[in-house]
């Protein structure tokens, strides 16, 4: 038997939360499969199979948190097809029925095995289930990927309720209240057991039913490094707004032959990342951080992106923006954005950074004031882009606007830095041949 065990993830990290189990009990995996996804406060790592075998037993189910070096799972190598030695059984409350351990070895992987395409059920569903004394095959799953959800076990029970109708009603009479897990169940005998004076319970009323989950290990890093920016930084925010017709046009007539010599779409994000680095080096103290009563100033320009990821926002950083072309940025983030949403980034992917840039016009924002990744001094925020009228040489005229905005750190950032910062950037995307001529 060999033990899976949480390995070194990263400095000073020492818990991770149980993300998901990609394996069941029983099921046999081949070596280097990933067997579990574990959240670290900075980035989602994966644990793989060390050889052929089989998952006898999950000794930390999801969700649950794990430190450095601790046993989360048994593993039995085995080749395809051959028995584990121990003839374990899967666990009970498993999705497919299982055979004893005392059943003949050859029909061991067949019956330790979860049937075929069986659904996952939820934590909260499978608590409902033993609750409620459900069986799997009574329920129809509706969830995301065939998970079963508490609420396909609340019909499930709705429908087997004449049969259990006298036990709801005895222990709702001793106990004088009705337990959260067990409301789904108890409303569908309403209409026979309830009291006049309990018609609130009546079937129809809206489920004020609770769920308790706890904190990822991301979110909990995520309030706490903003909590912490908002109370240690003295942050202000100033607003410009900039017309994005040249740049629009600019990419519409290179669009189809950088992505056919470069492979990789142009998109927005390459014009204001090498914006803001213009912009970097004509105000250093923006590129700059605070330690203790000293201010550090970088000479070299590492700017995160903000990504929306499976499990939250991320920023992953890329280096030395300075030295990348317009291809290497596009091709670094769509990388970074497929692993993202996969949760595969590593945390040296988070590490660092002088400086960040937020796009929240992708999901509709028009416009924010984004709170500073500590411990840089500097955040650009992005927002929607909408025709507005605008007086432009004394006529008005209708152009593609987008409002952007600059929360720094006062104590080493000065308003007028801050505002000459933003207005480079402005200058530079509504005027984008000065990218290549350096002025």
């Amino acid at each position: 038997m060999t033990e899976i065990v949480v390995p070194a993830v990263g400095e000073s990290i020492s818990e991770v939360q149980i993300s998901q189990w990609l394996k069941k009990e029983g099921d046999w995996v081949s070596a280097g499969t990933d067997l579990v996804d574990l959240e670290t406060e900075k980035a989602s790592v994966q644990v793989s199979a060390p050889a052929d075998g089989y998952l006898v037993k999950i000794l930390k189910p999801n969700d649950q948190f794990a430190t450095v070096g601790e046993v989360i799972a048994e593993f039995q190598p085995a080749a395809k097809g051959a028995a584990p030695s121990n003839g374990a059984a899967a666990p009970a409350g498993s999705p497919a029925p299982t055979a004893s351990v005392s059943a003949p070895a050859a029909t061991a992987p067949a019956a330790t095995a979860p049937a075929e395409g069986a659904p996952r059920v939820m934590p909260a569903a499978k608590r409902m289930m033993e609750d409620q004394n459900v069986s799997l095959s009574d329920v129809t799953a509706t969830g995301p990927g065939g998970r079963v959800l508490k609420e396909d076990v609340a019909r499930a029970a709705s429908s087997t309720a004449p049969a259990s109708s006298a036990p709801v009603t005895k222990h709702a009479a001793s106990s004088g209240a009705l337990e959260p897990a067990a409301r789904p169940m108890q409303t569908a005998v309403a209409t026979t057991t309830v009291s006049p004076s309990n018609t609130g319970l009546q079937q129809g009323t809206p489920n004020r039913s609770e769920e308790i989950k706890p904190m990822s290990m991301i979110r909990r890093t995520i309030a706490t490094r903003l909590v912490q920016a908002q109370h240690n930084a003295a942050l202000l925010s100033t607003f410009n707004e900039i017309d994005m017709q040249p740049v629009m046009q600019l990419r519409n007539k290179y669009r189809d032959a950088f992505n056919e010599k470069h492979g990789v779409k142009l998109g927005f994000m390459s014009f204001f990342a090498k914006a803001a680095c213009e912009a970097l080096k004509r105000y250093p103290s923006v590129n700059a951080e605070i330690r203790g009563n000293n201010v550090v100033y970088r000479h070299y320009y590492d700017i995160g992106i903000a990504i929306g990821g499976g499990k939250g926002l991320v920023v992953p950083v890329l280096r030395n923006v300075e030295r990348m072309s317009f291809a290497d940025i596009e091709r670094t983030i769509a990388e970074y954005a497929t692993r993202a949403m996969a949760n595969k980034l590593m945390p040296e992917d988070l590490e660092g950074g002088t400086f960040t840039i937020s796009n929240g016009g992708i999901y509709g924002s028009l416009l924010s004031t984004p709170i500073v990744n500590p411990p840089q001094s500097g955040i650009l925020g992005l927002h929607a882009i909408q025709e507005r009228p605008i007086a432009l040489n004394g006529q008005v005229v209708i152009r593609p606007m987008m409002y952007v905005a600059l929360t720094y750190d006062h104590r080493i950032i000065d308003g007028r830095e801050a505002v000459s910062f933003l207005k480079t950037i402005k200058e530079v995307i509504e005027d984008p041949s000065r990218l290549f001529l350096e002025i």
